[in-house]
């Protein structure tokens, strides 16, 4: 038997495939993509089926039924054997049923936050379109009541108290209130879009577990626009952060905006330079970037006034000082 290798000749030399033209390995070409970052806003902005709504819905009502009445069956049959534990059992399940309406009354006024902030931000609008200087009195008068329990709105809040009265018209007025009460706002607000852009940058870079990115992006957003619509005044419960959420996300898809490519990243790696990074730290910065841009739009639905156009965020500058950091970190 022969040793060593074994060749074999083709019959035709020019019609053997080149290495050149070889396609790209997939997951390369989905680098620029920000594949997380797309799934986890599909899956946070996804609205459920009618009878996906009625399946949980009942499912909930049933077992709510079906823990009530063993509880009463538990509680009555226990007092039957034991006065003493019997009581005391009751005493404990009412605690329970006190800190659920409790929680519940909670869930409740984080609703009525958000829906307060959220009539704040159409009056606002309305007076400005309609030169409505009366209205955009009541809308200061209301964001100077919101804001009132705050230590760092007092210097804004007596910044506009003084300079209010030489506004003529509504839109110097609510320009006036959007620089002395919402700017330092924004500028935390801002501060909490850029720590999660690198976190999430961070994580998709350095992680190569499977869905770990998507995990990673869809918890850090939420925690952002929890932490957004908290420095706007409109802390969030469960249920009210997940709805603000799905409004942010719901948006960002419907328009499409759940996209980048090198555009975006251009401002600071220069044109073209992000196919030529590895992929999973080219991933990294569009998610990063798409973070941002998630962050942007959270801060416009959880802020009581609409951006003007001075003060209005923008989307490249976000990302080169959140992802400056990342590569700084980098290199």
């Amino acid at each position: 038997m022969a040793k060593g290798p074994i060749l074999i000749e083709l019959d035709d030399a020019a019609e053997a495939p080149s290495v050149a033209d070889a396609p790209p390995v997939p997951d390369m070409q989905d680098a620029s993509q920000g594949r997380a970052m797309q799934l986890a806003a599909k899956v946070a902005a996804r609205r459920p089926s009618r009878l996906t709504r009625w399946f949980w819905g009942l499912l909930t009502a049933l077992i709510g039924a079906v823990v009530s009445v063993a509880a009463w069956d538990f509680v009555t049959g226990l007092i039957a054997r034991n006065v003493v534990l019997g009581y005391a059992v009751t005493a404990l399940v009412a605690v329970f049923v006190l800190v659920m309406l409790a929680i519940a009354l909670r869930e409740a006024a984080a609703f009525g936050r958000l829906a307060r902030i959220d009539h704040l931000r159409h009056a606002a609008a309305e007076s400005r379109a309609d030169n409505d200087l009366k209205g955009a009195r009541d809308v200061a008068d209301r964001l100077v009541a919101l804001y009132r329990g705050r230590e760092d709105t007092r210097w804004g809040r007596d910044r506009l108290a003084e300079l209010r009265g030489d506004q003529l018209d509504a839109a110097s007025l609510l320009d006036l209130t959007e620089q002395e009460l919402l700017a330092p706002l924004d500028a935390a607000a801002q501060k909490e879009v850029e720590a999660a852009a690198r976190q999430v940058a961070t994580v998709t870079a350095l992680v190569p577990l499977a869905l770990a990115d998507v995990a990673a992006a869809l918890t850090s957003n939420l925690r952002m626009i929890r932490r957004i619509a908290e420095v706007y005044g409109g802390r969030s419960g469960v249920l009210g952060g997940w709805r603000l959420t799905r409004a942010v996300l719901s948006h960002l898809v419907a328009t499409g905006a759940v996209a980048v490519g090198d555009d975006m990243l251009e401002p600071i790696l220069g044109g073209g330079v992000l196919a030529k990074l590895s992929r999973r730290f080219g991933e990294g910065l569009v998610n990063g970037a798409l973070t941002a841009r998630v962050g942007v739009a959270a801060m416009e639905v959880c802020r009581p006034l609409p951006f003007s156009d001075r003060h209005r965020p923008k989307t490249s500058r976000v990302v080169r000082n959140a992802l400056s950091g990342f590569l700084s970190s980098k290199s």
